[in-house]
């Protein structure tokens, strides 16, 4: 499995140019910054995620056929996140908001879980890196763990209805783990 400095560097490794790269450079960002599922990217819409302005939304609400156990949740929007939502969204071809925002370079619809989830695995073995694609969850949980959010917390950033579910997701690296023995 990646550790999460691996899943960053995949998302570094994404080349920049053209629009598959941006597409696929969102959709690791979604999921190492947002916590997302793929199936959850790869049902999102235009609309989705750009706010009345024009400019990504601060909260994505994911309706209960967009994501896992058909149950509605939110996802909060980083900073650095909505900056590439917004980037990505102003420069997207179809404006129209029920437009997919993972578009298949293939057929211009929304891009079939499965087909995500392998190129989001291709992506993380053309970086070096022989993981799933759900590493980006799991580094999203870690980072969250690692900055002292609670357990709680990360469980409803990631949606999950256990918090044992959660508990899996958060790896705890030796820096905590010292930290902890030292603790006073």
């Amino acid at each position: 499995m990646g550790s999460a400095a691996q899943t960053h560097i995949a998302y570094a490794y994404v080349i920049e140019v053209g629009g598959k790269g941006q597409r696929d450079k969102l959709a690791l960002a979604l999921s190492i910054m947002g916590g997302m599922r793929v199936g959850e990217i790869a049902a999102l819409t235009i609309g989705d995620v750009r706010g009345l302005d024009g400019r990504a939304v601060d909260i994505i609400h994911l309706a209960k056929h967009q994501t896992k156990g058909n149950r509605s949740r939110r996802v909060f929007v980083g900073d650095e996140l909505r900056k590439i939502l917004t980037v990505f969204v102003s420069n997207s071809k179809n404006r129209l908001d029920t437009a997919p925002l993972i578009a298949s370079s293939r057929t211009g619809r929304h891009m079939c879980t499965v087909t995500l989830s392998t190129r989001i695995k291709s992506i993380y073995r053309a970086a070096g890196i022989d993981t799933s694609s759900h590493a980006g969850r799991r580094t999203f949980a870690t980072r969250k763990n690692e900055l002292g959010i609670g357990m709680a917390t990360i469980q409803q950033l990631m949606g999950h209805s256990s918090i044992q579910t959660t508990a899996i997701y958060c790896a705890v690296s030796d820096e905590q783990l010292r930290n902890a023995a030292n603790a006073a």
